[in-house]
């Protein structure tokens, strides 16, 4: 009689997704793993299935914003030192020097988060109805992003790493105008296609009728995260519809925004990874050529101590989402979180992509057990694949 094969030592991922389900960290989650660009693990958990899609929230920072910066600087339509005052003249930020790249490295001075949502829903309720003229959208999407531009610097330019929301609404803005074309459209025609991700913003004035992603919430606006709770006031809250963008500031413009507002599945995550090994390695790269990669991928020369590069972040040495493993020795690795429960990270030299994508908002953003799940799942990634040594990996 022949012994049963030995289960697949990344089975264990499938059990902490499940575990994890089922003690209520997140209804639901899909994961997908590559290596050496070779799928080695692809989960889903809780009710949905691997077409579903996540609310991805802030991975679109990376995966569409910075992707978009990438393919722009290549067509020498705008670069990292580009002045932010070209776009926006006659604003605190314009008129403090900042950059494009220092939006990018979250060290242009402004403040990490403004609840641009508030006097939008104060000022026009009728937002909150599904048969809002687009006219209206438009003229409120415009209004947040002269607001956004109008904020007040917290410090000077340049001075300290502070992630900001505020700053990556500008870079949205910015290569939309320089571009010439809205930044939906921009990331189907330069980053969803080429890279074949199905992937996409979900815009009010255009609703798509298959929006039926895994869901984070039900009302408009969202309860404050932690933290935020003393930041509005007076708003009323409504019922929303299934499919709209999580994120507030995002919603109030049309869905479409530089922070957040992507729709996508683990998969879509996990390719995207894969450009970034590919692009890093000097194989052809549909978003950009190597050496520009390679400075997107630099962490940030001028602030001390700063895990940032343009758009990514890195480990950072202590209690990092990444785990004990990613990017524990050089090239390092990169990365973005997604505040509904997403994220992405790359082991450059391990060529190992992690993607991992859950709606654990639906739960109430009071929820947080994301933060301990992410590093021990990545660490199992490792252990699992046995790539504890580094030497075991290989950069490209």
């Amino acid at each position: 009689m022949s012994t049963p094969p030995e289960k697949h030592p990344v089975a264990v991922l499938q059990t902490l997704l499940d575990e994890a389900v089922n003690i209520g960290v997140f209804p639901a989650a899909q994961a997908v793993v590559l290596h050496r660009g070779v799928q080695v693990f692809g989960g889903v958990a809780g009710k949905v299935s691997g077409d579903t899609r996540f609310d991805l929230a802030s991975l679109t920072k990376v995966i569409s914003t910075t992707a978009l910066f990438l393919r722009l600087w290549t067509e020498g339509k705008v670069g990292p030192d580009t002045l932010v005052s070209r776009f926006f003249p006659h604003t605190p930020v314009g008129d403090a020097g900042a950059t494009v790249a220092d939006l990018l490295y979250h060290r242009s001075g402004l403040p990490p988060f403004v609840p641009f949502f508030a006097q939008a829903l104060t000022q026009h309720p009728e937002l909150l109805d599904a048969t809002c003229p687009s006219a209206t959208r438009a003229q409120v999407r415009d209004e947040v992003i002269q607001a956004a531009a109008h904020t007040p610097l917290a410090v000077p330019p340049r001075t300290r790493s502070a992630y900001s929301d505020v700053g990556f609404i500008l870079l949205g803005e910015i290569l939309s105008r320089a571009a010439n074309a809205p930044l939906d459209t921009l990331f189907s025609r330069h980053v969803a296609e080429p890279l074949d991700l199905n992937a996409r913003f979900h815009r009010l004035t255009d609703f798509p009728a298959d929006a039926l992603p895994a869901p984070t919430g039900a009302t408009r606006p969202r309860e404050p995260a932690p933290g935020q709770e003393t930041l509005w006031s007076n708003v009323p809250t409504q019922p929303t519809r299934l499919g709209e963008v999580d994120d507030d500031n995002a919603w109030v413009m049309d869905g479409v925004a530089g922070h957040a507002g992507l729709f996508g599945t683990a998969v879509d995550v996990a390719r995207f990874g894969q450009a970034i090994l590919e692009g890093c390695s000097g194989k052809h790269s549909a978003l950009a050529p190597g050496p520009l990669w390679h400075r997107v991928l630099a962490t940030d020369p001028l602030v001390e101590g700063s895990t940032r590069s343009m758009g990514f972040d890195s480990p950072s040495k202590v209690g990092s989402s990444a785990g004990r493993f990613l990017g524990d020795s050089p090239p390092g690795a990169v990365g973005h979180l997604g505040f509904t429960g997403t994220s992405l990270w790359v082991d450059l030299r391990r060529s190992l992509v992690v993607a991992l994508v859950t709606n654990r908002v639906a739960q109430g953003r009071q929820e947080v057990r994301i933060r301990d799940f992410r590093p021990v799942f990545h660490d199992f990634v490792v252990e699992a694949l046995g790539l504890t040594a580094t030497s075991q990996g290989t950069h490209g």
